[in-house]
Parts: C-alpha cells; structure tokens; sequence
C-alpha cells in the first residue's frame, strides 16, 4: 500500500516568494492562477504546488535549490509537463526549465553526440540536426512538445525501440546539480575510478552505488524482467559489474527527477536513414493482430505499431484525420499493424516489404497489406498514430480512456493472450480498452474506460490495476514499460519488485538525495494510486451552471467541453508551420497556452480559484493574447476550441460588466461603417495629424504605431442585384464589411472573375433595409452574442431564399465567411443555419470545386511569382490547399506558401495599443522575414484583411486577395 499524502503547509508562501523574487532573475510565479496552471500534467492527477520558477539560467537552477534546501521545501524539475503518471505534479516548487533553458550546447558530428540544455524540444533538436544528416532516434509520439531533459527523466522509449532501444541506451552523459549544490558530470566511470582523477563529491557517490551494485547482483538479475520496456525504478541494473556499463548517468535516466537536477544531457545520434517503406497490415480481429506480430519483427523493421478500431473510428470523427484515415484504411478491420522499415538501401526496404506481403498471406490475410512509399503518406499516417493517446482521448462525456495500466510490456509471444485475458477483467468491470502503440515490444497502450468523477471509478480503477499487474507478473514481464512510475505505478514496485529491490531504490534515494529534495513521492515513498484527494476531479469536484451565450451541447455543456483538455500540451507545438497556438510561441509561457487557459476555465468553473472567478482579471488576463486563431480547434487532437470558449468568457463578462469603448467601437463597425465613410477625409486626418494617433490610443485604445485603414467614400453600393449572364450558373456573393468598406475593389474583382466564369452573381442583400448582411465576426470578438445572434438571424433569412435554391454563398473574407460555417451552429443553432453553414464557400472554394468538376472555363494569363500567406481561419478549416489549386490555374505560376503561425493582426487584435507589441512578434516569426526575402517581382497574396494590413505595415509592401491575381490575369 502507498504512504499517505502529506502536504508542506507552504502553498503559496509570500516571504518564500519575496526571497526566491530577489535572488533570482527568472520569473517567479506564486498567484493562485499560475499555480493552478502547474498543478496538472497529462496525468489523472493534480496537486497544487508551493509556487513555480521559470529560470533565465543554470545559475537561477542552483540557487533554486539552494533556497529550496534553505526552506527546507521539495523541489520539482519540470519540462513540457506532459507526463502522464503524474511525475510534473507535486507539492513542490517547481522549476520549469522549458522556456529559457532549451538550446544545443555543442555538436560533435565526427562521433554523432550532441549536448543540450534540458528544455530542448524533440523536434527543435532534429530540425538543428537535420542539415547535418543526423536525428535522435528516440521518438516518442509527443516529439512536438517533449523536451529532453523529460524524456532522459522517463526513460523515454519511442516507436522505433525495436531498433534504437530507449533513452538509457541513447543517453551518453548527464551534468546535473545534487541538493547539496554540488554540480556534477555523470557518465562511463574508468575502469579503477578510485584512482582516477575525479571530484571527491562524485567518488562518494559512485562508490556505495557501485558497492550496491555488486551486493545486488543476483537479486536484480532475478527480479528484473527480461523485456526491452522495463522503466519501472530505478536503472540500478547499470551498477551491476559485467551487465550493466556502469555509467552512472544512466542511473539519472527514468529516475523522474527525484535524484538530480539535470543541467546539460549529451546525447548519441543515429544517421537519418535515407529510404523508408510503410506497410500497413489489416486483421480482421484483434487476437490475430497480437498473434502476428511475433512473426512480423523477425523482418527486421524499425516499427510495428498498433491501431485498433476504436481508434480508426475515433480518428474518423476528427477533421484533421478523416483525410488519411479513408486513404489508408480498407473496409472495416479489427485492428492495422503499420509496419515501418527503414535503411540506406532502397531496394532492401522493398524486399522486406515484399516479405512482409507474402508473410500477410501465409498467415491467412492475402491482399491484406497498403503499401505507403510516398514519404508524405508516411508521415500523414504517422501522425495518426503519434495523436493515438489524444484520439482516445476525444471521447466526449464523462468516462474516459485513462492512464494506469497503459505500460505493461510482455514477450511477444505471450502478447495475444495477454490482451485477450486482460479484455476480459475489463468487461468484468463494466468497461472497456483502447490499445494502440508498440507491438514490436510488446508494449502496448491500453487505456480502460473509467468515469473518475464517480466514486466508484477509483474503486474500479485500483480493481483492474491489481488483476493486470498480478498478469503481468505470470507472465514475466514489466508494469512500467515507458511512461514511467509517478504517482500511478510506484506504489506497485513492492508487489512487483519485492521488499529487497524497493529497498534498494530507496538506498538510491538516500546516496544521492538524502533529505528528500527532489520530487518526493515518485519511485520511492509513494501515496496510494487511488488517494482522490490528489487526482484532477477530486471528491467534491462540481462546475458551475449558468446561461450560455454559445450552444454547447454537442459536449454536454460548457464544463465538459473544458474538461476536454487533458493535457497532453499539442499546444505547445513551436513548429511555425502549424497554427496552434500562436501566444506561445511568442511568450513561451504557460499562461498564454491553450492548455494553460482550459486548465484555468476548469478551475474557475470549479470554484477552485474562489468567487466569480470567470469574471477575474486572472481569467482576462489569461485570454488577452488569445487571438481567436481556431488553430487549436483543428490541431488540438481533443478538439478544444479556445476561441469560441473565449467568446463564452467575454460574453459572460460583458453582461456584468458592459465593455470598453475600445471594443464598442470594433464590435459595431458593420453598423456606423457606411456613416463613417462619408466621413472619410476628416476621419483619416488621424494617421496624418500630429498627435491625433497619440490622442485615439489615449481615448480609444488604439494603438498610435500603427495606422488605421483608411477610410474611403466610394463603398460597394452595385446599382443592380445581379451580373452575368441571366442563363448561367448562378452564385451569390456575400460582401463583407471589411471589403466592402476598405477595399471594395476586390469584390469588384470577385465579379469580374465570377461573370467571366459565365457565372449569375446575386449581391446578398437584406430586402427589408438598407443594411449590408453581416456575419456577426466583429460582435463576438467582444462577446456581443445577443447582437451577433441578430445580425447573424438578419442574414440567414435574407439568404434562406438562394439556399432553398441550393446556390453556394461565396466570400471573400475567410474569418466572416468561414464564421457562417462555424459560430453560427452554436450562435445560431437550427436547420436554417445548418443549410447556410452547408452552401458557405471561400471563392477559391468554390473555383477549385468547379475545377475539379470540369464546370470551369477562365482564360487566363501567368500570374509568375507569388507568395501565399494563408489567414488562420483558413488553415484551420483546411482550405488551403484550394489556394494553391486555384493559382494553379494560371498558366507557369510559381507560388509558394509561407510556413507560418498567425500573422498577429487576427482583427483587431494588432491595433491593440496593450497588444501590438505581441502582434508584431508574432508577424515576425516567420512571416515577415518571408516577405521581406521575397523578389520584388513577386506577387504577395493574403486573403485575410487584416493580413494584408499586417504585411503593410511590417515591410512596406502590398499584398492583394487571390482575386484581384485572378482578376488581372483575365484575358
């Protein structure tokens, strides 16, 4: 049984947080909402920490824990927080190294090493390594948020182990500080190291671990199983004389933090291997599966990973995946095996691929293999599986797949059995398992279905943790075959180890932490798995109920629609070709993350952050730089939707509290814009009057480094209601604010473009006023949802009449076009909406559909060079790629698409005076550089306003929509 959990009685402490605010030069974050952001990993659990520290440096590291040793407190290293046993959780301070501390320290090319701080990302560190022909091979399905110094602190293993092994066997060299300060370097000890010239600090400590070693011997050689996925304790198989390599840094790694604090971690690199062939292998049942995969590894692949059907239909159901899922899956199997081999020959890799087929059809399953050669596809399928926990994950309602026995690791030729009895114990419980991951080893991850709001959960929970641990047992295997121990496997050392072994984890703990600094409760000591009072949803668990301003429905409410963050930290993605989530990667902290945002919705709904905390200037101040980019509605795996939580909060807000004139005024723009026009001279005297930008920042908000759009009096006002040819195909064009106000040349080009396709263009017009149709965008940027609910009800009936027809609803504007595909449902929710969401197209939505429908005739000339930026609310409905079809119909286009996040106007966002500086970091990221690199000859197309204002303003340069390129090339 687990020791009880104690607290330290500090959470939160002032003085302690005074001291650390003065002897380091880090942040230091004591307030409830930073605190309530570190409580949680990816694991079941969450303990509220004394406070946090984000160092500048190492030398903030070392006074950290000396202050920690001072007070006497616990002390937590933590990377990505996305552990899932709960190892980055603890009544600790805890020192987030993933911000400041993240780069490579050197390179060794001749002899393949790297050394690097411990806050380096996985795909940071291979991006660096790429040019240089070589990778770390240890990747683990969280490689776009997995920092090393977390992966070294797992053990961390990968899809790949069958052929790289894990990270002990990966991991040359450790510099880490002790608790007494001493700052050491970890590695192979000479041969007769008592004569060596070594630090006296580091003797001490390697001599009684060398002599436990060598009394251990026959008991570790007993007691630890003999499968590849054993991370379960301490590595102290590495002590052993003539079996392990006695380098003691591989006793820091899987040691969870609880013994060191790693500084710099020097890692071997493998060669990036040249050619690689996917198979990808159906079963008709789940046992077959299991039962083939003893037969598969004798191929020699570098992969055999797991995808049962619950996950194929899970992934179904989410938009970023259905694409690959229907281009890989065939019929309706019970489970795939993907089946990767990789090598510098590519001929090799096609003859095991053809092995691999006629090995398929000995087993019974001919034609039962889709071959994946296109590096593309590879990676598309990969992803699927990499997102395998998240997918699971997205399982809407309160029961969810969790993490307790998803480790264990068997010998592969007692895998099918084991997953068929262990099937079993879940149906005796009510429930059931999702399995995916490595098959190869004989790891695979099985998640039970468990609701651990109910009480009866945790009971069902610890029910099923013994029986599977008692099977693994039998078996000879590992309970701990990855992931690590944390709160939710080290209680169960003693059963599985023995009394001896446990103890001798715990001599490790006293050699080199013998005050119990580090990360106490982890591997040696542990509370009881089950104790609820340390898990997420803890006894009293409750949210609040109140009116929303959105339907959420689909989840079962508002609460539940946050509670679908699990932390698993995809957010945290720094790659600048994905969207999500754009703050960060400016900001670099928690707070500014969509993670760190839900976490603090969840709390604040849960009543865990005190009194009407949904209305706090904790909870504003969390939500200010989210930009309503919805990049996290597509590439959160779970499907949270920031943006449209954002606008609950805001509208939540605004009942109580009105809002600021600031977003009055971007709110009802639509309204006074066509009165604002015939103003137009006297209004752009702002941007050209001395002082008068410095007075509107000072009145209105706005910021006076940057200027406005110009205002201008000829506004699209068409003197007819239709163009084209009465007999064509007809289409009606919706005419946004912002073009029709600013820009009403590209609606003019939208006509030129439409009727010269033969096309009947309709203008979208109420036929009860003289009001433009609006989509509402602007209203709910300022949580104005009643006032959106209107304009939104004036539009869908005045289109209702084209819609009965079947005509598509074409813009111009991705974020008002694409706002009648999306916050209309939950605006708006009903058939009528449902109708206009389904007719709703981009332009080049629509060009590209006709294209590919052999309905489009354009003659058109070169466009030559062009640069596409696409607008956030395209990517994250995945409309770009009808960019790209549609400049392709120029003839000789040369167009390229700038890899990038956000572009930092997102509307208003970047006028802001209190965000413009965020605005600008974001913008160049990536996108300006790309701008400004380009040849003035090339054409720079934006189809966002607001992006085209921010590649004004950031280079000097022009940018036009797609359809004034279109336009032009008209013949």
């Amino acid at each position: 049984m687990g020791a009880p959990y104690t607290g330290t009685g500090r959470i939160g402490d002032s003085a302690l947080a005074a001291r650390l605010g003065r002897e380091l030069s880090g942040q230091v974050l004591f307030d409830s909402a930073s605190r309530g952001r570190y409580s949680t990993d990816a694991s079941i659990y969450q303990i509220e920490p004394i406070g946090v520290v984000v160092p500048d440096n190492e030398a903030d590291i070392a006074r950290a824990i000396q202050i920690a040793a001072d007070e006497g407190i616990p002390i937590l290293p933590r990377g990505g927080g996305t552990s899932q046993c709960g190892q980055t959780v603890g009544e600790a301070l805890i020192v987030d190294v993933s911000k400041n501390l993240a780069g490579v320290i050197s390179l060794d090319k001749e002899n393949r090493r790297v050394t690097v701080q411990p806050g380096i990302v996985l795909d940071q560190l291979n991006a660096y390594l790429k040019p240089h022909g070589l990778y770390f091979p240890v990747d683990v399905s969280t490689s776009s948020r997995a920092t090393i110094g977390g992966m070294t602190a797992n053990n961390s293993c990968g899809a790949r182990s069958i052929r790289y092994g894990n990270m002990v066997d990966n991991v040359h060299a450790v510099d880490a500080i002790l608790a007494d300060g001493s700052k050491l370097h970890f590695g192979q000890l000479p041969d007769d190291f008592q004569a060596a010239h070594i630090p006296a600090r580091y003797r001490d400590i390697a001599t009684p671990l060398l002599d436990l070693g060598r009394r251990e011997a026959a008991e570790i050689t007993a007691r630890f199983p003999e499968v590849q996925r054993r991370v379960g304790g301490y590595n102290i198989d590495a002590l052993v004389p003539d079996v392990g390599s006695q380098n003691l840094a591989h006793l820091l790694v899987g040691s969870e933090g609880t013994l060191a604090f790693s500084t710099a971690i020097e890692l071997d690199l493998a060669p990036i291997p040249s050619n690689k062939i996917l198979g990808i292998c159906h079963f008709p049942d789940f046992y077959a599966a299991m039962d083939a995969t003893q037969h598969i590894v004798k191929l020699d692949p570098t992969a055999v990973e797991l995808v049962d059907r619950t996950m194929i239909d899970l992934a179904r159901e989410i938009e970023i995946f259905r694409p690959t899922i229907e281009r890989f899956v065939r019929g309706a199997p019970a489970a795939l095996l993907l089946v990767e081999f990789a090598g510098e020959d590519c001929d090799e890799q096609l003859t095991k691929m053809a092995r691999l087929v006629e090995l398929m059809g000995d087993l019974g399953f001919p034609g039962a293999v889709v071959e994946a050669t296109d590096p593309g596809f590879q990676s598309a399928v990969w992803e699927v599986r990499k997102s395998g926990l998240n997918i699971m994950m997205s399982m809407k309602g309160d029961g969810k797949p969790i993490s307790f026995i998803e480790d264990c690791a068997v010998r592969l030729e007692d895998l099918a059995e084991y997953t068929d009895r262990l099937t079993k114990v879940f149906h005796k419980h009510g429930t059931e398992g999702t399995w995916y991951a490595h098959a190869s080893v004989g790891c695979l991850h099985v998640r039970p279905v468990v609701n651990l709001k109910d009480p009866d959960g945790a009971v069902k929970m610890r029910a099923m943790a013994e029986e599977a641990f008692e099977m693994v047992r039998e078996y000879k295997g590992s309970h701990s075959g990855e992931h690590g121990d944390g709160l939710v496997r080290s209680e169960f050392h003693l059963p599985m180890f023995g009394q001896r072994m446990v103890d001798n984890f715990a001599e490790v703990k006293q050699i080199l932490d013998p005050k119990g600094l580090f990360n106490p409760g982890k591997i040696v000591a542990p509370p009881k798995m089950d104790d609820r009072r340390l898990f997420r949803f803890k006894p009293d668990y409750r949210t609040e109920e109140f009116e929303t301003g959105l339907d959420w429905s689909a989840w079962g409410g508002f609460g539940r629609a946050v509670e679908m963050c699990n932390n698993n930290g995809a957010c945290r993605n720094l790659n600048l070709a994905s969207v999500m989530c754009p703050s960060f990667k400016v900001t670099g902290d928690e707070a500014h993350l969509t993670r760190g945002r839900a976490n603090l919705l969840r709390l604040g709904l849960s009543g865990q952050l005190g009194q009407d905390a949904l209305h706090s200037e904790a909870m504003a101040d969390a939500l200010s730089l989210c930009v309503g980019c919805k990049g996290c509605k597509r590439e959160c795996p779970v499907g949270v939707d920031m943006a449209a939580m954002k606008i609950e909060v805001q509208y939540q807000r605004t009942k109580r509290n009105g809002i600021s004139l600031h977003d009055r005024l971007v709110a009802y723009l639509p309204r006074y814009a066509p009165w604002a026009a015939r103003l137009a001279p006297l209004l752009n005297l702002r941007d050209q009057v001395p002082g008068l930008a410095w007075l509107s920042e000072k009145l209105f908000g706005f910021t006076a480094r940057r200027p406005l759009p110009k205002w201008r009096r000829d506004v699209f006002a068409p003197n007819q209601n239709a163009f084209g040819p009465v007999d064509g195909p007809e289409v009606v064009l919706f005419a946004d604010t912002f073009n029709a106000t600013f820009e009403t040349e590209n609606l003019t080009a939208a006509i030129d473009v439409l009727t010269a396709a033969g096309r009947r263009v309709h203008i979208a017009q109420d036929p009860t006023n003289d009001r433009r149709l609006c989509c509402g965008r602007t209203y709910l940027s300022a949580g104005l949802v009643d006032q959106a609910r209107a304009e939104m009800t004036r539009t869908v009936e005045a289109l209702s009449p084209f819609i009965a027809r079947g005509l598509p609803i074409l813009g111009l504007e991705p974020s008002c076009l694409l706002t009648l595909r999306d916050e209309l449902l939950s605006v708006l929710p009903g058939a009528a909406s449902e109708a206009l969401a389904k007719n709703a197209m981009l332009l080049e939505e629509y060009l590209a559909a006709e294209h590919a429908a052999s309905r489009l005739e354009l003659d058109l000339g070169t466009a030559g060079e062009v640069l596409l930026h696409g607008h956030c609310h395209q990517k994250a409905h995945q409309t770009m790629s009808t960019m790209t079809t549609t400049l392709a119909l120029l003839p000789n286009v040369e167009a390229t698409t700038v890899q990038s996040s956000c572009c930092g106007m997102a509307g208003a966002f970047g006028y802001g005076a209190e965000t413009y500086e965020t605005s600008q970091a974001m913008a160049e990221a990536a996108l300006l550089p790309a701008v400004r690199a380009a040849a003035s000859r090339t054409t720079l197309v934006a189809n966002g306003t607001s992006c085209r204002q921010q590649i004004k303003h950031g280079s000097g340069r022009e940018a036009v929509h797609i359809v004034r390129v279109l336009q032009k090339a008209l013949k």
